[in-house]
């Protein structure tokens, strides 16, 4: 930190009963929580935080499970209010420890890379015959945007896109030989033509999604990448359902906003299942407000795909829970989204 009438910069340790004018604060991702009370109360006139937000290391492309592509100025501080500077108990570390490794947050990371892994023959083979030179079909695949180009592809499968008839409509629209990326043009081309699910009225499907936010990854695979995403699927879903259990066990004040779980078996179990696609945001995006379902507003593309869904699932769960039957509750949950600019 740096202190302005003193001219000169000290760590938050020595800033302790320090007072000055204004004090100027770079956060990061592992500022504890007691540095950072520090650091932001040493100015008797203004204290002002610089959040250092992580960027891309070009050098090392690979997707890591920890990796957080949608980080911002909010997520970081909300994590430095999270890390407890103090040392824990053994006993509190093993809860933290299993609370970190056990939450939807990091399963789905590690599914979503799983995913990249396991279908990237698959990816490969769609490129090669889409109208893509071999040429052009090794940028792709060495574009630092393939990772997003790889979960846009697996987004629109679970939107039950026909990728094999569709890619090829895509990449032959336009020329692409003057494209700078062309990974990233063809990503936003997908995007835009799979912001729906595939079909209309009564012939479109309930898109394939893992407790309503995390696609599904299909297709031919390796039998143990197999094995990994159902084992993480799986997780997933129990992790979702103990959320919801332990949330409605303690009577948090957001489950009030679900209404009442209906006393009809087969009603019971479609409103669980849209309680529970609530709870599993919550888990994700490591929602702490016990007033209101969602927290602050989305500030990431990706939350707020996910907000879209969450909040169409809360209206199903009220819908359900209601007297009156559900006029959409077959219908399945459409989110609008915008492309990405090129």
């Amino acid at each position: 930190m740096r202190l302005q009438n003193l001219g000169y910069a000290i760590t938050a340790h020595r800033a302790q009963g320090v007072t000055t004018q204004t004090s100027h604060v770079v956060v990061t991702p592992t500022t504890t929580r007691e540095n950072f009370y520090v650091s932001m109360t040493r100015g008797a006139e203004g204290n002002h935080a610089y959040v250092a937000v992580d960027r891309e290391d070009h050098e090392h492309s690979e997707p890591h499970p920890g990796n957080n592509p949608n980080v911002t100025a909010r997520s970081v501080l909300y994590g430095v209010l999270q890390h407890i500077g103090a040392e824990l108990s053994a006993h509190e570390t093993i809860t933290a420890e299993q609370e970190h490794w056990g939450s939807i947050t990091q399963l789905a990371a590690e599914y979503e890379t799983i995913a990249q892994a396991a279908q990237h023959d698959r990816w490969t083979a769609l490129l090669t015959v889409s109208g893509l030179t071999p040429e052009q079909v090794g940028e792709v695949l060495g574009s630092d945007a393939y990772g997003a180009l790889s979960a846009e592809f697996r987004q629109a499968e679970a939107n039950h896109h026909d990728l094999d008839a569709l890619l090829p409509r895509l990449v032959g629209a336009s020329r692409l030989d003057d494209a700078d990326d062309i990974a990233s043009v063809i990503h936003a081309r997908l995007a835009r033509a799979t912001t729906r699910p595939a079909g209309s009225g009564r012939t479109r499907k309930a898109p394939r999604m893992i407790v309503g936010l995390v696609p599904d990854a299909g297709g031919a695979m390796a039998d143990e990448m197999r094995q990994a995403l159902d084992e993480r699927r799986d997780l997933i879903e129990r992790r979702a359902d103990a959320v919801l259990h332990g949330a409605l066990t303690d009577n948090q004040p957001w489950t009030a906003k679900l209404g009442v779980a209906p006393k009809d078996a087969k009603r019971r179990e479609a409103w669980r299942r849209a309680a529970r696609t609530v709870s599993a945001y919550r888990d994700r995006y490591q929602i702490t407000d016990e007033r209101t379902p969602f927290g602050p507003a989305p500030e990431s593309t990706s939350q707020k795909i996910d907000a879209a869904r969450a909040r169409a699932a809360l209206n199903r769960a009220q819908s359900i829970a209601s007297d009156d039957p559900p006029r959409d509750r077959m219908r399945p949950t459409t989110v609008t989204r915008s492309a990405p600019s090129l």
